[in-house]
């Protein structure tokens, strides 16, 4: 693959990235309610279902997605309806920092991102229309994939680890009940919001 067409693809990554969707609002939801140990956590889970994302779409899979309005359906009221309850439990979530640490166990955090990630038809939409336009036909297509899908999930990795630091940095610099209860109900909103960004997404 030509340097110049990986740059373009690295660029065009990270501009797609920097625009809040349901991912980033999951992450800083997250960071807010329960800090950047949590989000980091969740964050891997995301970028493991961006890869499989990925790789799903290498073998023609999420072509059913964008062809079969049913099947699309499906997958985002399902995705929309998860993010939502998290946001209501994030919502509800105790305060006292060791109540959160005990009901965050790392394993289910990181397995709420891979689910919201796999759960998004946009997402298995999105690849099918953006990796092509970086790809050679001519080509062999692992190869080109073994480039393209490891640059797209360290970007994002990148991008989504900055929205963690930030939004992680404001919430421990709030130490009142009363200020991280608020947090709470706005990192729980964020989920919500996601949800019903998702329930509104139609396709393309």
């Amino acid at each position: 693959m030509p340097f110049e067409t990986w740059l373009a693809f690295a660029a065009a990554s990270f501009v797609m990235l920097i625009i809040p969707g349901p991912t980033v609002m999951l992450v800083v939801g997250y960071a807010l309610g329960e800090g950047r140990r949590a989000a980091l956590i969740t964050l891997g889970g995301v970028l493991l279902g961006d890869l499989l994302a990925i790789s799903v779409c290498a073998v023609g899979l999420g072509a059913l997605l964008a062809a079969s309005a049913t099947v699309f359906t499906v997958f985002k009221w399902v995705g929309a309806a998860y993010l939502v309850w998290l946001g209501i439990k994030l919502w509800r979530a105790p305060v006292d920092p060791q109540a959160v640490a005990a009901s965050g166990a790392s394993r289910r955090r990181a397995m709420q991102g891979f689910i919201v990630t796999a759960l998004n038809p946009k997402g298995l939409a999105f690849f099918i229309a953006f990796l092509p336009q970086f790809m050679t036909a001519e080509a062999p297509i692992l190869p080109q994939l073994a480039i393209l899908a490891p640059t797209f999930v360290l970007m994002g990795g990148i991008t989504n680890a900055a929205f963690i630091l930030l939004a992680g940095g404001v919430r421990a610099r709030l130490r009142s009940p009363s200020v991280l209860r608020a947090i709470n109900r706005v990192g729980g909103s964020c989920l919500i919001g996601a949800g019903l960004v998702t329930a509104a997404m139609r396709r393309a």
